[in-house]
């Protein structure tokens, strides 16, 4: 979406000035979260298994469970693993990734609609879906205690048809 509207800018049928065209890329680079969150759709990846995982910057369960969630992208690469940030302040969420890197997909959505749309009870709070898009688990928190029960999950599900 970005692409095609800063390819029209740059573009000769783009009459503007570059002061309106500065003001407008201004704008696009302040309303990105919300446009980025938009962007979820999940059946892009039908075929493969979803680890969807809401987290905040606060979140000390979230802190312990990026290592895991970077070793469960590096074990099983068929995994899809989006996480979904739902700081109100982008610079949070930065700080935190930061600290606690992410070799999988993050989304920034800070007025939280996702986490409504998904029915976020905590955090984190993780979705696991199946092969066809169907939510088969959920965990409220995260504990590496359960790491195996997460895994057993995740596996069952790849190995399904």
């Amino acid at each position: 979406m970005f692409n095609k509207i800063i390819n029209r800018m740059n573009s000769n049928t783009f009459k503007g000035t570059a002061m309106i065209k500065n003001v407008l890329f201004i704008t696009l680079l302040l309303f990105s979260n919300s446009l980025f969150a938009s962007e979820l759709d999940l059946s892009k990846h039908k075929g493969k298994v979803i680890y969807l995982d809401f987290w905040a910057s606060w979140c000390g369960p979230c802190k312990e469970s990026f290592p895991w969630l970077n070793q469960l992208q590096k074990d099983h690469p068929d995994v899809k693993i989006i996480a979904v940030n739902l700081d109100k302040f982008k610079k949070d969420a930065d700080n935190f990734l930061k600290q606690h890197p992410a070799n999988f997909e993050i989304i920034y959505n800070p007025s939280a609609s996702l986490g409504t749309e998904y029915k976020v009870k905590g955090m984190p709070y993780s979705i696991i879906f199946d092969k066809n898009g169907k939510e088969q688990f959920n965990h409220i928190g995260f504990s590496n205690k359960k790491s195996d029960q997460y895994i057993k999950e995740i596996k069952s599900l790849l190995e399904k048809k």
